[in-house]
């Protein structure tokens, strides 16, 4: 029996992970969104494309969350771009509401799926989707630690000027300014970086990492980013639905590894059927260590503002 996929909201990352996801033709999909006719427009015009691209894949569009009852695995999309003159709080306090109601239609319908959040603010949001659904904490999980790493090899693969395939990089903390790259842990064909290229090269490029969404943005100009974002989910979707057990970072709920407790961060995890199997605990660097906390910290302060339990 195929696994059945619900992604909600239809704009740029949303449609564009139910693409990829279609063209790998292991599950049906279904395209959630409040805005009548897009996401049964989009949902079509992917379905006739299936005779073309060749897969089998069944996608609904629809407005009602009825359709994704006995979803498997839920990707939240949904949510609101931060606009000019709102802070930031502002953000955490709007999608909080979306997110709320998204995720109690989801387990009105799902009793048991796994969660696979994209919403910014990326940590505060996975937090909320947690307390909200009352699932266990490996059934609850973010994506931004695939997405910022890709930067990171993006830019490390620029720089030496070979394969984007031989770079491998990890990235962890919270989706945003506090992200915490790891070049100790950056290799080509498993040469580390640091033997590669010089220190001050390294911190441009961690520097980049962490400015890469805000780059995208501004050369956009309106929007932001939503190919890497969406190729990124789909690699964690891959390792859940496959079961793959792909050791990727992730974000998730802390409970004492790293020393944190009570704040969903990214850290590195085995990602399989379960979910987030297993938190890895790396061997970090002092220094390394107290970036960690102090990212886990800016996203409990975020956290704080939607006033949940810790």
């Amino acid at each position: 029996m195929r696994k059945k996929i619900s992604i909600i909201g239809a704009g740029n990352v949303g449609g564009t992970l139910a693409q990829r996801l279609a063209e790998r033709d292991y599950a049906d999909i279904v395209l959630v969104d409040i805005v009548e006719g897009l996401p049964q427009g989009k949902g079509l015009d992917l379905l006739e494309s299936g005779p073309i691209v060749g897969y089998d894949t069944n996608i609904v569009g629809t407005n009602d969350y009825a359709d994704t009852a006995g979803s498997d695995l839920v990707v939240i999309t949904s949510g609101m771009a931060r606009k000019p003159g709102m802070s930031r709080d502002d953000l955490v306090l709007a999608n909080g509401e979306i997110v709320r109601a998204v995720v109690e239609q989801v387990m009105k319908y799902s009793p048991n799926p796994i969660l696979l959040m994209v919403t910014n603010p990326l940590d505060a949001m996975t937090q909320l989707a947690l307390h909200v659904s009352g699932l266990p904490r490996e059934r609850v999980i973010g994506q931004s630690g695939v997405l910022d790493s890709a930067r990171f090899r993006t830019f490390i693969a620029l720089e030496l000027g070979v394969s984007f395939r031989d770079v491998q990089a990890m990235v962890l903390g919270g989706h945003g300014d506090t992200m915490v790259p790891l070049p100790r842990y950056a290799t080509v064909s498993g040469i580390p970086i640091t033997e590669l290229i010089p220190p001050e090269r390294i911190e441009a490029l961690v520097r980049r990492t962490i400015d890469g969404g805000a780059e995208i943005v501004r050369l956009l100009k309106t929007g932001s980013a939503f190919y890497a974002p969406s190729a990124a989910t789909a690699e964690m979707v891959d390792a859940i639905i496959l079961d793959q057990k792909r050791l990727l970072p992730a974000c998730v709920y802390l409970q004492g590894e790293y020393g944190i407790s009570g704040v969903c961060v990214g850290v590195p995890v085995v990602l399989g059927a379960g979910g987030a199997e297993k938190v890895v605990e790396l061997k970090l660097t002092a220094a390394e260590l107290a970036a960690l906390h102090r990212s886990a910290a800016a996203v409990r302060e975020l956290v704080g503002v939607l006033k949940l339990p810790a």
